[in-house]
């Protein structure tokens, strides 16, 4: 009888004065023996055609052949793991790939390169750049903006252009050459900065939907762990819970203190996990980059009331800033200003870089006066001018 831990199969082949057989062991276990789809059923066909059983003591000369592929290996190579750019840059996400062609194999069929986006929960792709060929094919926001680098015929980095916020995440390139396929990830990053963010109505406000509308509104995209992660390395605390991109709530802090986790706690970033979405109601991390213009405090001979200062950014052809554009032009390009200015959300907020008495004397930040009385209380004004 059969070993019930394998199939054997015996074939004879030559002479009958010396009888040569050969044993084929094809262990049952999936994944013992790699074998492409071809080989199996040839082996399942011969066991249908096997008209006898015998045990291993019947066999007395055996060979054991062990099965290996021939054929292209195909290999994928990222060179790099981490692409650095910024708003309004350009990045190349490296991707090469080889082939090892055993004697005899004839040449591989069309190559198929594929570029997709990875979602936070990796149960999403979305695609971006698919070419064979000579047919090539951009996806969604990234049409016109994305093509191959091509220096050489296996190289299929992708290099994107005019690098927007929403273009931060991981990428996988995937080369298809018949049946073989290989893939590789690589992470694009974006300078820039992590700022806290809630509304007029008051800390606790926001749900996951108005959390992603908000942080948009302020020239900003709601940051990912990754990048509150970084900004909390960089020294950034603040005891009130936000949302993340991922769904999940958490705060960075690098003081503990009684009111942030407790005193007697470790500095690091503090995780509610995933909360619902509808119903959760907290602030928000959002994440801005370099922009194309140019923030400016408007000298002005008076102050203004809100309704004003919008009125003058546009009589000087600007717009009243965003909060986004103002911690960018703080922390990017150093921008300091002692005088309290109104923002687009109708805030109040100055950028100290130099710190010094009368104007934030322990720190640089940007400081937040609050939400005055539109119509009543009389500030200067920062806006922005969009370069084309």
């Amino acid at each position: 009888m059969l070993d019930h831990s394998c199939l054997v199969y015996y074939f004879d082949f030559g002479e009958e004065s010396q009888e040569t057989r050969i044993l084929y062991q094809v262990k049952r276990t999936i994944g013992a023996v790699k074998m492409n789809s071809l080989l199996l059923l040839a082996l399942t066909s011969l066991c249908v055609a096997d008209p006898y059983e015998r045990s291993y003591s019947d066999v007395e000369h055996h060979r054991t052949i062990y099965i290996s592929e021939n054929g292209p290996r195909l290999s994928v190579e990222m060179e790099q793991t981490k692409v650095i750019s910024h708003r309004g840059g350009n990045a190349t996400l490296p991707c090469k790939f080889h082939r090892e062609f055993s004697s005899g194999t004839a040449n591989s069929p069309k190559t198929r390169i594929k570029w997709t986006k990875l979602t936070t929960d990796y149960l999403k792709e979305i695609d971006v750049f698919v070419a064979m060929g000579n047919h090539k094919k951009s996806y969604g926001s990234y049409h016109g903006r994305v093509f191959l680098q091509e220096a050489s015929d296996k190289d299929a980095s992708l290099v994107i252009t005019d690098v927007t916020l929403d273009d931060y995440g991981k990428y996988k390139c995937e080369i298809i050459e018949g049946l073989e396929d290989d893939t590789g990830v690589v992470t694009l990053d974006l300078q820039g900065i992590v700022f806290p963010y809630f509304p007029r109505m008051g800390r606790y406000n926001l749900n996951f939907q108005e959390a992603q509308q908000t942080c948009q509104d302020q020239d900003a995209v709601i940051a990912s762990f990754d990048q509150l992660y970084d900004a909390w390395r960089g020294g950034l605390d603040w005891c009130n819970a936000g949302w993340l991109s991922d769904g999940s709530v958490q705060y960075p802090i690098t003081k503990p203190r009684e009111p942030c986790g407790g005193k007697d706690t470790v500095p690091g970033v503090r995780n509610y996990g995933i909360r619902d979405k509808e119903k959760g109601r907290y602030d928000v991390f959002c994440f801005t980059s370099n922009y194309k213009g140019r923030f400016y405090y408007l000298i002005h001979p008076t102050k203004l009331t809100y309704d004003e200062a919008v009125q003058a950014c546009q009589k000087d052809g600007s717009q009243i800033a965003k909060v986004g554009q103002m911690f960018a032009a703080w922390k990017l390009m150093g921008y300091d200003r002692c005088d309290g200015g109104w923002l687009a959300d109708g805030s109040v907020r100055y950028p100290i870089s130099r710190p010094r008495r009368r104007c934030s004397p322990d720190e640089a930040t940007v400081r937040f006066v609050g939400f005055p009385d539109k119509k009543h209380k009389l500030y200067g004004v920062y806006c922005f001018r969009t370069y084309n």
